[in-house]
């Protein structure tokens, strides 16, 4: 068994919530996400975050405007629907209950 490719699937596995939990404190960039994800000692990829983020803008849970830019073409910001919050706090259950979970059976 591969220890690389179990980390890559249990950060996988947490993705999509920490996206979720960066665009529900505001309106964000791509590359701000990424920068926050590499500051919380989760990189990823721009190849990993742009389908994600389609994923979740197809979902209904993400929106986003484009926001004119000095230095380029114009940038578009994602912010969390109505319908993000209510999935954002279901999963935010469940991660809670996992994490618990996981802390009682691995300080046995």
């Amino acid at each position: 068994m591969n220890i690389d490719n179990t980390q890559s699937q249990m950060r996988k596995g947490v993705l999509e919530f920490c996206i979720l939990s960066i665009i529900k404190q505001g309106e964000a960039y791509p590359s701000d996400i990424i920068e926050k994800m590499k500051e919380a000692k989760l990189d990823i990829l721009e190849g990993t975050l742009y389908p994600l983020l389609t994923r979740l803008k197809n979902a209904e849970f993400l929106t986003y405007r484009w926001v004119e830019s000095n230095s380029g073409p114009p940038r578009k910001y994602f912010s969390m629907t109505d319908k993000g919050e209510f999935f954002y706090k279901e999963l935010e259950s469940t991660w809670n209950e996992l994490a618990n979970a996981v802390t009682q059976l691995t300080s046995q």
